[in-house]
């Protein structure tokens, strides 16, 4: 029994020498940084199996940096997910520059997917970003003058981040969007593209009286105009290509009525057509009615001879009227 006891004995003092080195240094580098972390906290994160030595890493960089930080607030973002060395940082770097930005606010936007360090920097040292984004294949903004005339502008807008909006706040797309939008209004509201090439501040000044940082995790500082360059005449090239869509219009309104004036004529000649045959028919009856008229006796033999006497004086007459129809006097050769 005393054999079994000094072995357990034996392993627990074992198992503790074996704790004391390995959470000993960590420890006691916590404890000489000013930084100190109690024993029972670093044998708790190992088992629980979060990095000690990252808590304990940015703890003793807050403590440095003159930020008592608790290390459970350290544990409980970590195990959420978050990145504390960054977070660290970037509280460091807020204080230094006395910026207001607590550790909740660092930590949910760091949850939030963002990356809290850069806003810092970015609201320490402001951002330039191109409108449009040459990264998305886009060189300039394209807009059209009241006169016609195309312009092409570059800009370049200065912001810094807004640590209070920077949750749920629009990001640097919706800028850019917003930018391009206001320029092609302010160019587009122009007499004439003289007018912006003369004053092209007016374009920054209008933009930027629109307050097109709202709702965005920036503030814009500044919008400045780099480059205008001149393009096609639209309004030029849009009336021709009215004109000749007018032209195409009116054309095919000539063609329909065309064709329905060749089809009235064809119907004119299918109707003298059927008018001759009536002609014709009445002519047949004629004959029918000179016998009948012979056999009841209302016209005699010597009628007849008048009526084909002057059937051949008619013939006659038609006969030197065509004649000099053709240019002839009348007389056949």
């Amino acid at each position: 029994m005393f054999i079994a006891l000094y072995i357990v004995i034996a392993v627990f003092c074992l198992i503790v020498l074996m704790i004391f080195v390995f959470f000993f240094g960590l420890w006691f580098r916590a404890l000489l940084s000013g930084a100190p972390v109690k024993m029972n906290r670093i044998i708790g994160m190992w088992i629980r199996k979060v990095k000690s030595k990252v808590v304990v890493e940015s703890r003793i960089m807050l403590v440095k940096a003159g930020l008592n930080m608790n290390s459970d607030l350290l544990e409980t973002h970590l195990l959420a997910g978050g990145d504390i060395i960054r977070v660290s940082r970037a509280l460091i770097a807020a204080n230094k520059a006395n910026l207001d930005l607590s550790f909740s606010k660092a930590a949910a936007i760091d949850l939030a997917g963002r990356d809290v360090l850069e806003a810092v920097k970015t609201c320490v040292n402001p951002k330039v970003i191109d409108c449009p984004n040459p990264d998305k294949g886009k060189e300039s903004i394209s807009a059209v003058a009241k006169d016609g005339i195309q312009l092409m502008a570059k800009a370049r807008v200065t912001v810094r981040t807004n640590l209070a909006r920077l949750i749920g706040g629009a990001t640097e797309e919706t800028i850019i969007a917003r930018v391009g939008e206001g320029i092609v209004t302010t160019i587009g509201s122009a007499a004439t593209y003289k007018d912006v090439l003369e004053n092209p501040d007016n374009i920054s000044k209008t933009v930027l009286a629109k307050g097109l940082d709202a709702g965005t995790a920036f503030e814009i500082l500044s919008i400045d105009i780099a480059d205008i360059d001149v393009g096609s005449n639209i309004g030029a090239k849009l009336q021709a290509d009215q004109a000749e869509a007018d032209m195409r219009r009116f054309q095919a309104v000539a063609e329909q009525r065309r064709a329905a004036a060749k089809a009235r004529e064809q119907e004119m000649l299918a109707e003298i057509q059927e008018n001759r045959a009536k002609v014709v028919l009445a002519e047949v009856e004629i004959p029918k009615a000179i016998s009948e008229s012979f056999r009841n006796g209302h016209l005699g033999i010597m009628d007849y001879y008048r009526i084909q006497n002057i059937q051949a004086d008619t013939t006659m007459r038609n006969s030197i009227g065509g004649d000099m129809k053709d240019g002839e006097s009348g007389k056949k050769p």
